[in-house]
């Protein structure tokens, strides 16, 4: 029985060493991307941000669009912008076949946008609304739970309601969409799930207590239903988890590092955050942190002294980083309400 055992942990250390060799040919050649043409993509959070570039970088790829958002204005922009892409597609496509003449060919398939205006904190709204996508467009194979908010206040300032609703809709609602679509992934034993999630799940900051705690939260359900999808022995669902540095999509506008760092470590170029996901979620990496400094910060996390972190923190100017953005959201709630004689 003991030999059994001493023989498997052999087997499973070679199975580790070959895992992390595969891992780095990955990063020095790149794999194949897959197709998603014709593919259902529900993109949360799509009315701007993130995920507005989500949906122009699933259009370019032909997917058919399935936009959420709370705002139907700014999602009505989003598939503007999306139905543009499409028809530069077809003229290009146009285009190249009148300059090279010949048989008329059937015409390939033309992706769709659909928009939905939906409250991803309310698992009512999530449950009602996938059940309309399902009747409306098809099965859902992609599944982007982009959505977040960040209430802005340090803990003790902030209202009750709002701690609650960034829990709500930065974590809580990828439990609704999950339970939404996975049931039929799996029964087709294909599907894609992505959490966009932040580097503030991995590690903290002080004064937005409620939002790191909701993208821990948010990184803790991935990496639980990939264990999950794992032990079901579902391997054409994959799964992904997003987790960039600091965007400069406004969300956090005044946010500030140690000045001497900053040049070093400047805020991403949201572009440049969804092209890296883009190519992490189409070549079915599990993970993607941007940037790649972000895997070294996280691996000292889990080995230094907490005190040593500390240290780390106040030289970077990460322990205070999001003081001014608080102040300047806080200078402006006081200014709105001045305004509005409250």
């Amino acid at each position: 029985m003991m030999m059994n055992i001493v023989v498997e942990f052999f087997v499973v250390m070679l199975k580790v060493l070959w895992a992390i060799v595969m891992a780095g040919l990955k990063w020095l050649i790149r794999p194949k991307e897959k197709s998603v043409a014709g593919q259902v993509c529900v993109i949360t959070g799509a009315g701007g941000g993130l995920g507005r570039l989500f949906a122009k970088e699933f259009a370019r790829r032909r997917a058919t669009l399935v936009l959420w958002d709370i705002n139907s204005h700014s999602n009505e922009e989003t598939v503007e912008m999306v139905r543009q892409i499409y028809r530069e597609q077809d003229d290009n496509s146009m285009a190249k076949e009148g300059a090279v003449g010949g048989v008329e060919e059937v015409p390939p398939f033309q992706p769709q946008v659909y928009t939905y205006v939906v409250d991803v904190g309310k698992r009512e709204s999530v449950y009602s609304t996938a059940e309309k996508v399902r009747r409306e467009v098809g099965e859902v194979e992609l599944l982007i739970n982009n959505a977040g908010v960040v209430s802005g206040h340090h803990l003790l300032e902030c209202p009750d309601e709002l701690i609650e609703r960034t829990m709500v809709v930065n974590c809580h609602a990828h439990f609704w969409t999950t339970k939404a679509f996975l049931p039929k992934m799996l029964e087709m034993n294909h599907g894609h799930i992505v959490t966009v999630a932040s580097s503030l799940g991995l590690f903290s900051t002080a004064g937005v207590e409620d939002y790191c705690a909701s993208k821990f939260g948010a990184i803790g359900f991935h990496e639980s239903l990939s264990h999950e999808i794992k032990a079901s022995e579902k391997d054409g669902i994959k799964m992904t988890l997003v987790c960039p540095y600091l965007v400069d999509t406004g969300m956090f506008r005044g946010c500030r590092i140690r000045k001497e760092i900053e040049p070093f470590l400047p805020p991403l170029r949201p572009e440049f955050c969804v092209k890296q996901a883009m190519r992490a979620i189409l070549t079915d990496q599990p993970m993607i942190c941007t940037p790649r400094i972000v895997y070294m910060v996280n691996f000292m996390k889990s080995i230094l002294p907490f005190e040593a972190i500390v240290c780390m923190y106040r030289f970077l100017g990460a322990d205070k980083c999001m003081y001014p953005f608080l102040a300047q959201r806080k200078e402006a709630m006081n200014n709105n309400e001045a305004k509005n004689g409250i």
